[in-house]
């Protein structure tokens, strides 16, 4: 994996090698080998798993929180706490632009008529604008999580950017999830026990009920089932970079 990985064939290749190996083990072959690389996290209902395993390999590691300015005020907390807890020593918080939010948004209810664009404009570009420097990044992404993630390889490129993608808890099941939390005595966001079993947005995120899958609470009664921050299939999910 030392060489520049730009064509979907290479990584195809690096997917089919890594498919059955532990998600830390995934983490570690891409310490320094696909250029400049930066964790994603929601710091979400589980995102305490994927921050603990690369916590082990490099605290030093770039990771990238998307502070909406929508968040719930116990997603803001519970990044606070993971960090401290953790040991990271470059986070980076990025933002919507405040002249665009004006623009766009000004009351902040632009969720309210045109989710899509109000994720574009609070997650999608900046988002972009945080990944400038990187080669590549890591997702918290599972196949269980919706039928647009049935496929998702642990590496891909983005046709949209370029960068190569690293998703090593693909396989990972809600089993798998809770049982690495428990191993470790890893915090968990406190939504969770309130029937919050995946977190976005304040406004666009509701608790599920039983028996409901577990996006069920995401953009609750809208055809909507991704923020945009993410290409699937053959659907343009993200702006192009600026």
């Amino acid at each position: 994996m030392p060489r520049d990985l730009t064509h979907q064939n290479d990584l195809d290749s690096l997917s089919t090698r890594f498919e059955f190996d532990p998600a830390g083990a995934i983490l570690y072959a891409s310490e320094g080998r696909l250029g400049p690389t930066a964790l994603v996290s929601s710091f979400g209902a589980d995102s305490a798993v994927l921050l603990h395993m690369a916590a082990q390999i490099n605290r030093s590691m770039p990771v990238i929180l998307i502070d909406t300015l929508l968040l719930f005020p116990e997603t803001v907390a519970y990044h606070k706490e993971l960090v401290a807890w953790l040991g990271f020593t470059d986070v980076r918080r990025t933002e919507p632009d405040r002249v665009e939010l004006f623009l766009s948004d000004p009351d902040g209810r632009l969720h309210d008529s045109n989710p899509d664009a109000c994720c574009s404009l609070r997650k999608s570009q900046p988002l972009n604008r945080a990944l400038a420097p990187f080669a590549s990044w890591i997702s918290g992404r599972k196949r269980y999580q919706s039928s647009s993630r049935t496929r998702l390889q642990v590496f891909e490129r983005d046709p949209l950017t370029g960068l190569t993608k690293i998703n090593p808890l693909a396989h990972f099941s809600p089993a798998d999830l809770n049982t690495y939390m428990d191993r470790h005595d890893l915090p968990r966001h406190p939504l969770v026990a309130h029937g919050y079993p995946s977190i976005g947005c304040m406004p666009c995120t509701s608790a599920v009920r039983p028996g409901e899958h577990i996006r069920a609470g995401r953009w609750r009664g809208q055809p909507k089932t991704e923020c945009g921050i993410h290409f699937v299939e053959t659907t343009q999910m993200r702006g192009a970079r600026r």
